[in-house]
This record gives C-alpha cells, sequence and structure tokens, in this order.
C-alpha cells in the first residue's frame, strides 16, 4: 500500500450553482492490484500549476489557464503529454490485445465481428487458418466455404492484429489457441477492470478454464482434456457437461459479477480468491448484496497479503 499526494483545484457547489475555487491537497490511496503510477480525477478536478504540461490528450481541455478532466477515470501520463482514460467506455483496441467476439456478418473475404468497440472489427479470410493446417494461399473455393468455417452467431477468441485509420481492428486466429469457442458461459464486464497480463487464457484449478478478454468479454468452459491440432481452431466439443462442471462454472460466472460490481480488477488470482471465498455460500446466494459484500472483502484482503 502507498500514498501519494497530488496538489489540485476543485470546483465548490451553492445554492446558485458552481462558484468559488479553493485549493487543496488530495491524498489518494492505492491499494495493488491497482496499476501503479495511476490516479482517478473526476470532471472539473483540475491539475494545479505546480505540474506544468506543454500537450492535453484525450478526456481533458484547457480552463482559463489550467488543465481540466472533462471525463472520469485515470490519469495516464506519458512524458508532457496527460490524458484522462474513462472508467466506462467502449473498448480501444491495442495491438496484441486478446478479445471474445461474436460473428455478425459475413462479407466477401472478411467476417465482420461485435467486440465492444465503436466500430465492428474484421476478421480476413487470409488471417485464419485453414482446417487441417494447410499453408496456401485463399482460393475462390475458400472464399465459398467462409460459412462452414465460421458463421453468424460464432463466438470467437482472436488477437488483435492492428488497427485500421478509422479505428476499427484487424483481428487474426493464426494460432490453436485462438478460433470459434464451444461450449461455456459468456460474463459481460467493463474493459477497464480487466488486467493485462502476458496471457489471458487460464486452467484453474477448480476445474474450469477462463478467457479474460481486453474487450470486457469473459469466456467460461470446461477444461478440455486434449487439443485437436487438425482442427484448426474450428473443433467444437458437443459432450454432454457434468453437473460438477456446470456448478463450478456457475460459481465463477457469479464470482465475476461480484468482482465486476465492486470494480476489482479481474485477472486469474482474483477470481480463484474469490471462488474459493465462495465456497462457504450457495451459487444462488452469491449475488446477494450482504454475502457479496462479505466475499468481495475477504478476496481483497487476500489480494494485499499476496502482493506483499
Amino acid at each position: 500500500m502507498s500514498r501519494a499526494a497530488f496538489p489540485l483545484q476543485y470546483r465548490t457547489q451553492d445554492g446558485k450553482g458552481w462558484s468559488a475555487h479553493s485549493e487543496l491537497m488530495l491524498t489518494m490511496t492505492r491499494v495493488r492490484p491497482v496499476r501503479c503510477g495511476t490516479a482517478r480525477r473526476t470532471p472539473a478536478v483540475r491539475q494545479s500549476a505546480e505540474l506544468t504540461f506543454s500537450d492535453r490528450g484525450h478526456g481533458t481541455y484547457m480552463d482559463e489557464d489550467r488543465l481540466t478532466a472533462s471525463v472520469a477515470g485515470e490519469v495516464e501520463r506519458v512524458n508532457k503529454l496527460i490524458c484522462v482514460r474513462p472508467l466506462k467506455t467502449r473498448y480501444n483496441g491495442e495491438v496484441g490485445d486478446v478479445v471474445i467476439g461474436r460473428i455478425t456478418e459475413v462479407q466477401q473475404k472478411r467476417w465482420k465481428v461485435e467486440t465492444n468497440s465503436r466500430l465492428d472489427s474484421v476478421l480476413l479470410l487470409s488471417s485464419v487458418n485453414l482446417p487441417g493446417g494447410e499453408l496456401r494461399r485463399r482460393s475462390a473455393q475458400d472464399e465459398l466455404a467462409m460459412r462452414d468455417y465460421l458463421q453468424e452467431g460464432d463466438l470467437i477468441s482472436a488477437e488483435v492484429q492492428s488497427i485500421f485509420s478509422d479505428g476499427a481492428l484487424s483481428l487474426h486466429t493464426r494460432s490453436l489457441k485462438y478460433g470459434k469457442l464451444g461450449q461455456g458461459v459468456l460474463v459481460l464486464v467493463s474493459p477497464s477492470i480487466v488486467k493485462r497480463q502476458k496471457t489471458h487464457f487460464h486452467n484453474l484449478p477448480c476445474g474450469a478454464s477462463i478467457i479474460l478478454g481486453n474487450n470486457g468479454y469473459v469466456w467460461l468452459y470446461p477444461t478440455p482434456g486434449h487439443q485437436d491440432e487438425e482442427a484448426g481452431g474450428y473443433y467444437t466439443s458437443m459432450e454432454p457437461v457434468s453437473l460438477s462442471d456446470r456448478e463450478v462454472i456457475s460459481r465463477l460466472r457469479n464470482c465475476l459479477l461480484a468482482l465486476a460490481a465492486h470494480k476489482v480488477l479481474l485477472y486469474d488470482t482474483s477470481v480463484l480468491y474469490c471462488y474459493e471465498a465462495s465456497l462457504t455460500h450457495q451459487i444462488k446466494d452469491i449475488l446477494k448484496p450482504e454475502i457479496m459484500e462479505e466475499i468481495i472483502l475477504e478476496t481483497r484482503q487476500r489480494l494485499v497479503e499476496h502482493e506483499g
């Protein structure tokens, strides 16, 4: 746990509206696993003149001679550039992000994918593995068989390959860990609470697996026994899921909703700690407010101890 002081100006409100300005020293407590080097700002909170910045970024504007936050979110600084990233916003993709999306349209040599971003993402036919792992140029026959690979409504996991000039994301699935998703549960959370890690694919010791998409889509599914390499990422297991696996997935789903409701960063450790803290309660009771607070409090305490 660390403490940092930020000299700020804020606006006070009287009966006639916004009026006086006064200086104060705002002390913010940062509790891990919140990322270091970040601070929260609310609209109309202004950066003090003691910190000078030559460039203003997104989420800020100049009010007289002071830089003011126009949205509530986290302050990010790169050299002299300062911007505020909103806590509630559409997903802004970056190259290398792991995302989960749903096919919305099949077009010429491409699929349109809904990934919780401002524009539909694009998955090119040349950016997917062919069944059997063939390495060759895509032909007209491949284009005619696109719906045999992926069709409208299918869920996929993919990686952001590049970003087009209009902001749309270009995806690829050229790896066996990416591709069409089978049986499981999709949970929607805010992209801002998904922690960036080296890997977003985790096999939890409780018997289920999780994919934490950077776009706020989280996929829960039974841990597969094997991976069919010949399928090229298109194999979907339709084997019956046991009752115990369904109960584990249901409990994990409620734990994710509880963590998201209390703005706790989502990553493998926080999800596992929350799952273990919920074992003393029935699955249906996890989302009750009083039980949820108890579980989240225990989870946060274990996270602080784990971070040291």
